[in-house]
């Protein structure tokens, strides 16, 4: 079983150079680059970005770097299509990954058994597409949330007709928000598979095993890469 993973990063950002900003002496992306590289099941480490000082940050800590086109690197860009181009490349080495371990370099919120436990999930488990981690995020539920009407007044989401939705949200069932530091996929029942995954991210397929985390964030601004070294010192992860 061939697990390999991938540091993915654009350098169009609206917080500039966010990826590579020090974090307690270290550019963000060291800490999901040496999160995997701490896990002895992944033999191969690559990083997509168009950027240079991203490719040459994650070269530093063992990544081979993938020199990812201008269009896959447009804020309207999908990630999805980044990772079949990095896909592609492994390929040409001679690199086939079953199991492929996607890294976003604007977080590091990421804990090295925290991966070991979804590649663990996906070597367990033959039918499971994907295992990721979560939030349960009950003050946010999908069914206390609105959309706006075309006449301006707000609406639900769903069809509740001749339901009795509690506003209690003990009551609710339980919801869970998909974090955005890293995604690990078998890649014949997801990526590879014909069957459409779970909008909107498809390609983790359908059978997707969760790993419920107490917190996770990406960067988007100053104070994240403050909360970012915050978290990082009182979970004692060093590398």
């Amino acid at each position: 079983m061939k697990i390999v993973a991938l540091l993915t990063g654009r350098g169009n950002n609206t917080l500039k150079d966010k990826n590579v900003l020090p974090v307690l002496g270290k550019p963000l992306l060291y800490y999901p680059a040496m999160a995997a590289k701490a896990c002895s099941l992944i033999t191969d480490f690559y990083v997509s970005s168009d950027d240079e000082k991203i490719l040459n940050a994650a070269a530093s800590c063992g990544y081979k770097k993938i020199t990812r086109p201008l269009e896959l690197a447009s804020p309207t860009s999908q990630h999805v299509d980044a990772i079949k181009h990095a896909l592609e490349v492994m390929k040409q080495d001679g690199i086939n990954p079953d199991i492929l371990v996607v890294l976003l370099a604007n977080s590091g919120i990421v804990k090295s058994e925290w991966i070991e436990e979804s590649i663990s999930n996906l070597l367990k488990d033959e039918m499971l597409s994907a295992s990721v981690p979560v939030l349960l995020e009950m003050d946010n539920h999908p069914y206390r949330s609105k959309r706006l009407r075309e006449d301006g007044c707000l609406d639900t989401w769903f069809d509740f007709r001749g339901k009795n939705i509690s506003t209690n949200r003990q009551d609710l069932p339980m919801n869970f928000v998909l974090c955005h530091n890293f995604w690990t996929l078998k890649l014949k029942n997801s990526l590879y598979s014909s069957v459409i995954g779970q909008q909107p991210w498809t390609f983790m397929g359908n059978n997707i095993k969760p790993i419920i985390v107490k917190e996770s964030f990406d960067v988007h601004d100053e104070e994240d890469i403050i909360r970012t070294e915050k978290w990082l010192i009182e979970e004692g992860i060093e590398y």
